[in-house]
């Protein structure tokens, strides 16, 4: 059974990370650090998944991973070959990214949320090997990607490749998914994880504080401050997390768009930042500034309403993708075998049947009741048979 109190994290994580890409606001990272989550919580499901499929599972998520993309592909490559961009065989990483695919002046900045299939192609590649190795020596692992990127950020590492950079930056986020599977999060006491997730975070913070970026304190441009302010809220709100929030279900619109937004995560994430970029001049040819207030969350609303266009269009990928019924709007609710059977017609007789005699002019002869006080051999199964009541059924 999924825990919808990860799938509300990830529901969250989803829209912070829409809401970022539209108003820029630099406070959004600090306050919710959405890819560090979102990789969390994908490295809690590939542990799972290697524990119930083996390397298998490899296959399996790559599978779910790449035909998302594929649609994006199909749409924007053509229209990026036909503006500018050179056709070569680098091309082909549209179909497998292990590297960043090509894009032209406008497909670089509209499709630059790929990088994020880029790092989780990797990690997936990487896991069972990795989880094998957590499991014999969990702090070791855990901190080597944090070390790796003290390495880089100190120029012990000068130059490195940018998925080996991505792999200090967000792997460890990963790890901590494979620690939460595992339970090793929520044997820890409080004494002992609230204190490590303090300090943690400190650090995180001090650098932040003390290296902005260009972007001010945006941590996207900070990445060491970036991954360890990021390892502290994991700890807290995932290490710490409950075994389910029953209340979201209670309110029937919540529960719902929780299930849509995690059904449809990759579909919105692939397709929303194209209309970020086609959005922000078109707001501002009607007179407002991107900075206006009106223009600002009027351009908001465009994306989400627009992104729920085209995951209605495409979303159903996602579904074929996890050989799922493949459906508009997910998370319909279905009735239990108990409601189905509650539904079903009580009488021998098909439904309607009643109905379809009398209209035919047949007359429906009523039940012979005994007299009173008096007992008939067999009782009610002495009545006549082809009587409605029969409990024969003939």
């Amino acid at each position: 059974m999924r825990n919808r109190y990860l799938d509300l994290l990830r529901f969250l994580a989803i829209l912070r990370v829409v809401t970022y890409h539209v108003t820029g606001y630099a406070t959004l990272t600090l306050v919710f650090p959405a890819m560090s989550v979102m990789f969390a919580l994908a490295g809690s499901l590939m542990a799972a998944s290697l524990d119930r499929s083996g390397v298998g599972a490899v296959g399996r998520r790559l599978r779910r991973l790449l035909p998302s993309l594929w649609v994006v592909a199909a749409v924007f490559v053509p229209a990026m070959l036909l503006t500018g961009l050179a056709f070569g065989p680098k091309v082909l990483l549209w179909l497998f990214p292990i590297s960043d695919p090509p894009a032209n002046y406008w497909g670089g900045l509209a499709l630059s949320p790929i990088w994020y299939l880029r790092d989780y192609l990797w990690f997936v590649l990487a896991s069972p090997f990795v989880l094998w190795l957590f499991r014999r020596a969990p702090l070791p692992t855990l901190a080597a990607p944090y070390l790796l990127l003290v390495a880089i950020e100190a120029g012990i590492l000068a130059n490195p490749p940018t998925v080996l950079r991505e792999f200090g930056l967000y792997f460890g986020a990963w790890l901590l998914g494979f620690a939460h599977h595992d339970g090793l999060l929520r044997r820890m006491r409080n004494r002992v994880l609230l204190p490590v997730a303090a300090v943690v975070g400190a650090a995180g913070l001090a650098w932040i504080f003390t290296h902005p970026g260009p972007r001010g304190y945006d941590i996207n441009d900070i990445p060491l401050g970036n991954a360890l302010w990021s390892a502290a809220f994991i700890l807290v709100t995932i290490g710490r997390a409950p075994t389910g929030v029953t209340w979201v279900d209670r309110v029937p619109a919540l529960g719902r768009a929780v299930t849509v937004v995690n059904r449809r995560a990759l579909t919105i994430y692939l397709w929303h930042m194209p209309f970020v970029v086609a959005l922000t001049p078109l707001v501002g040819l009607v007179g407002w500034s991107p900075r206006d207030p009106v223009g600002l969350w009027l351009r908001v609303g465009l994306v989400f309403a627009l992104v729920g266009v085209v995951t209605l269009m495409v979303g159903w990928v996602e579904d074929v993708a996890a050989r799922r019924t493949p459906e508009l709007l997910p998370g319909r609710p279905r009735r239990t075998v108990a409601e189905r059977a509650a539904a079903a017609p009580a009488s021998p007789a098909p439904a309607g049947a009643q109905d379809g005699l009398v209209g035919a002019g047949a007359r429906i002869p009523s039940p012979r009741l005994p007299p009173a006080g008096s007992r008939q051999p067999g009782g009610w199964r002495s009545m006549r048979p082809g009587s409605v009541f029969d409990s024969s059924g003939t």
